[in-house]
């Protein structure tokens, strides 16, 4: 089992995304995403890295993303983004139940909370649509365009998306998560994460297998 220290930042003033990329980039280390657990039918490893921190009462996520194939039509707000070219974040902050953060790469999002994938119930849009993001590809939907693509995701989660959970603050909270890619419908489907999965069959929703996250 990983281990991931969140490291604290503390900006002097309010940032933008741009900025905040930027101390990210400056403070942190990137990680990468590159466990093949179902290799034999889904062979297929995007490149993919991450940057992560937080400030108390948000969370600052930087994915890097390299891909053949890139798919973008899901713009509903806790509509089905893993069809698409996706990155997700599972976290559990109480060792029972956990919440799954999902965005294709245009920046949709779905978040969802529960013990395991059946009976999930989704964060409120209102909600859900505090976080930040921004994405290299832009906000717009398209169709799968095949080739060589590099993008880039700042997403900056706030402590009111936790909202089964009350957090008052980040500070010294002992988690356990995950971090993920796929792309369901893509050419190429593939289920890529950050600490291994031994189920038989692809599944993200395996908090048993989750990693340890502790924030500073």
């Amino acid at each position: 089992m990983k281990t991931l220290i969140v490291k604290k930042v503390t900006p002097n003033s309010p940032v933008s995304l741009s900025e905040t990329g930027t101390l990210l980039e400056t403070a942190t280390e990137q990680i990468a995403i590159d466990v093949l657990n179902w290799e034999k039918d889904f062979p297929y490893r995007p490149g993919l890295k991450f940057r992560i921190a937080h400030t108390g009462d948000e969370i600052w996520l930087k994915y890097y993303v390299n891909e053949k194939n890139i798919l973008a039509q899901e713009t509903r707000t806790n509509g089905d983004v893993y069809k698409d070219s996706t990155v997700e974040f599972f976290i559990s902050v109480d060792g029972k139940s956990y919440y799954n953060f999902e965005f294709n790469c245009i920046g949709t999002i779905h978040i969802g909370h529960g013990e395991g994938r059946h009976n999930r119930t989704p964060i409120e849009p209102a909600i859900a649509e505090k976080i930040k993001i921004e994405s290299t590809l832009g906000n717009r939907p398209f169709a799968e365009k095949s080739g060589n693509f590099d993008w880039e995701m700042m997403i900056r989660i706030p402590i009111e998306c936790f909202t089964f959970d009350k957090l008052k603050t980040l500070n010294g909270l002992k988690a356990t998560g995950n971090f993920y890619k796929c792309g369901d419908e893509t050419s190429d489907p593939h289920f890529v994460t950050w600490n291994p999965i031994g189920t038989e069959n692809p599944d993200y929703h395996c908090p048993e297998y989750f990693g340890v996250i502790e924030f500073e």
